[in-house]
């Protein structure tokens, strides 16, 4: 057989080779961003189910915070809605209802007996410990956008990424107040 010819065979395989494992990365890091946006959507799922139950319980005593208790629940169904939207949208609806959720427990503090009730104590924590998850769980999601924006955008990469499909990624952005986690003291003062 012709040298030139078993060179250029090399040469072919060498390059399906080197394709095949730019292709299968791409394919794994893109799995691992609908991976890491599905522990999101555990955490928001765990969010949005607390809050009716700490809009009841809070219910009895604040009465004539009528409104407090309808931005929350309207808050609350506007990211339950957003969800299917993309993260931009989703990420908007949650930092919205995370600043309802501000103003609910700036009105619980006005209440001592309210304070006072485990109920309300009970998810209170819950629902700090979850906002504490989500957080880690955007962190985690933010890192594996940024790793397949990265490869996407990065030589040789780039020559394949775009021909085949694979297109930036949004991150999951929280707004600058958002990141704090509410943080409130039920405690007997």
């Amino acid at each position: 057989m012709d040298p030139t010819v078993i060179i250029v065979i090399v040469v072919i395989v060498v390059l399906a080779v080197l394709l095949i494992g730019i292709y299968n990365g791409l394919i794994q890091r893109r799995l691992r961003i609908d991976e890491a946006f599905a522990q999101i959507e555990v955490q928001l799922k765990r969010r949005h189910d607390l809050i009716p139950n700490l809009v009841n319980a809070v219910k009895g005593y604040m009465g004539f915070e009528q409104k407090v208790l309808t931005d929350v629940t309207n808050a609350r169904a506007a990211a339950v809605s957003a969800g299917a939207q993309g993260p931009v949208q989703q990420a908007a609806a949650e930092n919205a209802l995370t600043g309802t959720l501000r103003s609910l427990f700036a009105v619980v503090e006005n209440y001592p007996d309210l304070k006072a009730n485990q109920n309300v104590l009970e998810l209170q924590e819950q629902l700090t410990t979850t906002e504490n998850q989500i957080s880690f769980s955007r962190q985690h999601y933010n890192a594996t956008v940024l790793d397949y924006n990265t490869a996407i955008a990065t030589f040789p990469n780039v020559l394949l990424a775009g021909p085949l499909g694979f297109t930036k990624r949004d991150f999951f952005d929280a707004e600058p107040e958002a990141a704090n986690v509410p943080n409130v003291d039920l405690s007997l003062s």
